[in-house]
């Protein structure tokens, strides 16, 4: 979650009044009480085995197709499931476009600019409905797309819980506020993974999801320039990375150029864990899990064994998969828009 989760996405925090901070905090309690308190649809390896076989190799396909055509898409891809399930649970409110009353989560501070793929979504969920129309949720397409991902980029292989419903509403707001920025660090994450029953080990798990991907220039120049407003570079980086960086990323230059999040940044290893140690960690809320002494050993145990670092990471991801808000949904024919020109019947999740 950070670029948590590219795992949460980068964005510059911006500054808000006393007032909106108090309104933001009560928003985000009240969902988690929410949360907590739903009864929630029961979540299942093989949900579609009868009704639609043949969803998990079909949205698999597409995956494969799209990392093709372009390799960055797998890290894109991935990071979906995280700005999705953190907000409101995992109900495909991400994908929802703007409409002339709702504010989504596609232009959230944490999503603008900087999550992609959303056609690969596209693709995979009109690859099912032509199989099982109106059977999978786009929800589910998201936990299946995220695994594959994974997979597929040589990471671990897991078997999916599915039987999500797709939200009715998305909400921008509730992005902006749960959402955490590049800037933060461990302890700031420790405690807001927490509120999602996920513990330090699942934090520095799922911030692995980072052994894949490119993170923007625009999160990062802080660090180059004026870390903690002290106007030098972060000290918690090698010198050498940083000058590889700053030719990278000038200051004054474009924010939107590309810089690799690890080493191998197409290969799912663990090279990510590798970097932290000799402090080459790209963004700044990578770079605290090693610094942060709750982390630190969860860092250095990773580095040395790829297998330790797989096994957290499904137990991170099955348990991220888990979280649902509790509210009526339905299963979208269309991952972009609510099924209002094809009405079906709301179910209770």
């Amino acid at each position: 979650m950070k670029n948590l989760i590219n795992t949460i996405a980068p964005f510059q925090p911006h500054p808000r009044t006393l007032s909106e901070q108090v309104l933001m905090s009560l928003t985000f309690l009240l969902f988690l009480l929410n949360l907590a308190m739903a009864a929630t649809k029961e979540l299942r390896p093989g949900y579609y085995s009868k009704t639609c076989p043949q969803a998990e190799l079909l949205v698999r396909n597409v995956i494969k197709k799209s990392m093709a055509r372009e390799p960055r898409s797998a890290a894109s891809v991935m990071r979906l499931q995280f700005h999705d399930c953190f907000v409101n649970g995992c109900d495909a409110s991400l994908l929802l476009d703007d409409t002339p009353n709702m504010l989504g989560e596609k232009l959230s501070l944490s999503n603008i600019n900087s999550l992609r793929s959303y056609e690969v979504i596209d693709k995979a969920k009109k690859a099912v409905e032509k199989v099982c129309p109106g059977v999978v949720s786009c929800a589910d397409i998201l936990i299946m797309a995220a695994r594959d991902a994974t997979v597929l980029s040589g990471g671990p292989d897991w078997e999916v819980k599915l039987g999500r419903l797709d939200s009715l509403t998305a909400s921008q707001q509730d992005s902006d506020s749960i959402m955490p920025s590049p800037r933060a660090n461990s302890s700031y994450l420790i405690d807001l993974f927490s509120k999602f029953n996920l513990s330090v080990k699942d934090l520095v798990a799922l911030s692995g999801s980072h052994s894949i991907g490119k993170g923007r220039c625009f999160s990062i120049v802080f660090r180059l320039y004026n870390q903690s407003g002290s106007g030098k570079p972060d000290p918690a980086m090698d010198p050498k990375f940083r000058a590889k960086l700053q030719k990278q990323c000038p200051r004054g230059g474009d924010g939107n150029i590309t810089g690799d999040l690890d080493a191998t940044t197409v290969v799912f290893d663990n090279q990510y864990f590798k970097d932290l140690v000799h402090q080459r960690g790209f963004l700044n809320s990578d770079q605290t899990l090693f610094t942060f002494h709750q982390t630190r050993g969860y860092v250095r145990q990773f580095s040395k064994d790829q297998n330790k670092f797989f096994k957290a990471f499904v137990e991170g991801m099955i348990k991220m998969g888990d979280l649902q808000s509790g509210r009526p949904g339905e299963i979208r024919r269309n991952c972009r828009v609510v099924n209002s020109q094809h009405p079906v019947k709301l179910l209770e999740s």
